[in-house]
């Protein structure tokens, strides 16, 4: 039967991903470069922006088991009313605390909660959208966030960089609590799976049953996560941190020039978005190794500008121009690899 793409729930899902996700993005761009200002350690800024990756890696399959087995709406309000009261009480401690501290404890919540929502975000896509809108859905949902991440950081560093870090913290608040309460009307179908015991039990069994479909039933997807895991922690993580920070540690650049290369990547990855929803009837699994080849060469040219000592200016361009294409194409590749892994059956 065909569903209308843009319905009343899908859209509030929408809507409530810009809000919460905008949130999100202004605090993820001030905090670090507050750090930096308040510490002046480049070490401290590089080390904090790593650790605070590493919740998002061990808590995700977790939180996959979570969004299958708990009503996914009421994960994205309880998480949302969660960062809003956390970071309201940041803002409380902020004027007395270590900043230091302060800002890695809060940098970690916000990546333990990210993988927990986003998961939740990501099923209820299936349930929201028809088999035909699927691909479409998961492109206007990775847009959504390339978009917060695109805003954010322009008006994070207007924010930071005219009042100052503590306008930046009770912004987000306000974002997460509105994106909470309007999160409430939405309504995804929800089916309560039978549990086979406590919850470590629950969390053993459907790791298992997990495995045994992805190796036994359904291998091409267990190639795909492995993939889309690799190039996420190999080359994602590579651009996303590193190259921030080069710009602000090793090219000694402003702030404003910091804010333009982060604007920068979130635009190329909402480029990727863009082209996943039009080239998504020409793109099978089969040629994604294209995709993927032509984003790991754009790391080339930023090695090449730094080995050779180009000037600043030269370095900072090539940086930012690959990092751009490099987010375009990692976004494309992404949406396309999850977009085949929900098909039925699996189109390779």
């Amino acid at each position: 039967m065909y569903q209308k793409l843009m319905n009343r729930d899908f859209s509030l899902v929408v809507i409530g991903q810009i809000i919460s996700l905008f949130g999100n993005s202004i605090l993820r761009f001030a905090l670090p470069l507050y750090l930096l200002d308040q510490t002046g350690s480049s070490a401290l800024f590089g080390s904090v922006l790593a650790i605070s990756m590493i919740p998002m890696i061990l808590f995700s399959p977790i939180a996959g088991m979570v969004a299958d087995r708990v009503n996914r709406r009421n994960i994205m309000v309880i998480l949302d009313f969660s960062t809003a009261a956390l970071v309201a009480v940041f803002g409380l401690l902020n004027a007395s605390g270590n900043p230091a501290v302060l800002v890695a404890i809060m940098l970690i919540c916000l990546s333990v909660i990210q993988a927990f929502y986003q998961p939740a975000v990501q099923a209820s896509i299936p349930v929201l959208s028809s088999t035909n809108n699927l691909l479409r859905a998961n492109a206007i949902i990775n847009q959504v966030q390339s978009l917060s991440n695109l805003i954010g950081p322009i008006l994070g560093g207007m924010l930071y960089s005219v009042w100052g870090v503590v306008p930046v913290i009770w912004a987000s608040a306000a974002s997460f609590l509105f994106s909470a309460v309007m999160e409430i009307f939405i309504h995804i179908p929800f089916e309560k799976r039978a549990a086979s015991g406590g919850i470590l039990t629950t969390a053993v069994n459907d790791l298992k049953e997990s495995l045994h479909f992805m190796i036994r039933e359904r291998p091409v997807i267990l190639r795909v996560v492995i993939f889309v895991s690799l190039f996420n922690l190999a080359l994602s993580s590579l651009i996303t941190v590193g190259v921030p920070s080069m710009v602000k540690i090793t090219l000694h650049l402003s702030s404003s020039l910091y804010s333009l290369t982060q604007v920068l990547l979130a635009a190329g990855a909402l480029c990727g978005g863009i082209l996943a929803g039009i080239l998504a009837p020409k793109l099978s699994l089969r040629n994604m190794h294209w995709v993927l080849l032509l984003a790991s060469l754009c790391l080339l040219p930023i090695g090449i500008s730094l080995a050779l000592g180009a000037s600043i200016m030269v370095s900072y361009v090539v940086i930012t121009t690959c990092g751009f294409v490099f987010m375009g194409l990692g976004t494309l590749f992404s949406v396309m690899m999850l977009a085949f892994c929900r098909r039925k059956p699996l189109a390779i």
